[in-house]
């Protein structure tokens, strides 16, 4: 396949173009290709490239910073990504657009299917949607990936932000009563392949196996990594006082996932050990 990653240089989309490299043609896209807002930069751009797949990356995820600039975040994630599919349906071409967990309210208290009713609490869950509303629009056999708490190597995350404070305090407070499934942007990036290669549209969920609130996340983070002497404490999200309201359980059921690839992702916990030796191992 000749696969074009836009966001090429971010946590997911540097991994994915890691995972294409070997089997596959590769045309990895930043801002300074074209910007995803101006219609007719992206559809002259996917034109000449002649991709068989697009997978959509670039978005604008900063949860509290898309509350603080609305029209960034809808311009971004919702008309930059319409802009994507308009352009692949110019150019004949697949598109697969990665979408989130923060679609859902987290009221529902178990894993959300594909199927499950969407109600996005914040405006980086309503210009997420938005987005896949428009493409759907134009692409109806596009392959949406919602997926959920991306870390991995490229990019600021959890996982770094906590060892980073870990170095500096001997106390972190962290939020206990919101549920979530950390995924390893590697994990990710290859069942996004393997969905491309099977030729899979509609909403897929994909995310690592199993689940926890960032409190134990955090604690998990400094305990495969050996650290000690650093209490985690539990506060609420009432406590941390952030802009942006967050689903307190958005954990994605990845059933469909599984049945589509004959595939699962493994345990959070496994990724994450890889992802610190890994880390450890670079210096």
């Amino acid at each position: 396949m000749r696969v074009l990653v836009t966001g090429a240089k971010g946590m997911l989309g540097s991994a994915l173009v890691r995972r294409l490299g070997g089997a596959h043609e590769v045309i990895a896209v930043t801002r300074n290709e074209f910007d995803i807002i101006k219609e007719l930069d992206v559809r002259d751009f996917v034109a000449d490239a002649k991709p068989d797949w697009v997978v959509h990356c670039a978005a604008f995820t900063n949860v509290d910073g898309c509350e603080k600039e609305p029209d960034k975040a809808f311009n971004v994630n919702a008309l930059g990504a319409k802009n994507v599919a308009l352009a692949c349906w110019g150019a004949g071409a697949r598109l697969a657009h990665v979408s989130t967990d923060y679609v859902y309210d987290g009221a529902k208290g178990e894993p959300y299917s594909e199927t499950d009713p969407v109600n996005p609490l914040g405006v980086y869950g309503k210009s997420k949607l938005k987005g896949e509303q428009e493409i759907l629009k134009v692409l109806p056999d596009a392959l949406i990936v919602r997926t959920s708490w991306l870390y991995g190597k490229g990019g600021p995350n959890f996982v770094e932000a906590i060892l980073t404070q870990a170095g500096i305090r001997k106390e972190l407070s962290v939020v206990s009563d919101q549920a979530g499934s950390p995924t390893y942007t590697p994990d990710l990036a290859d069942g996004i392949v393997r969905l491309a290669e099977a030729g899979a549209a509609g909403i897929v969920h994909v995310s690592n196996d199993g689940h926890c609130s960032w409190f134990d996340y955090a604690r998990k983070i400094l305990e495969l990594s050996g650290i000690r002497g650093v209490e985690v404490r539990p506060i609420s999200t009432l406590e941390l006082g952030r802009p942006a309201p967050r689903p307190a359980f958005s954990v994605l059921s990845n059933m469909k996932y599984q049945e589509i690839t004959g595939h699962s992702l493994r345990h959070w916990e496994a990724a994450l050990k890889e992802y610190l030796e890994k880390r450890e191992e670079q210096g």
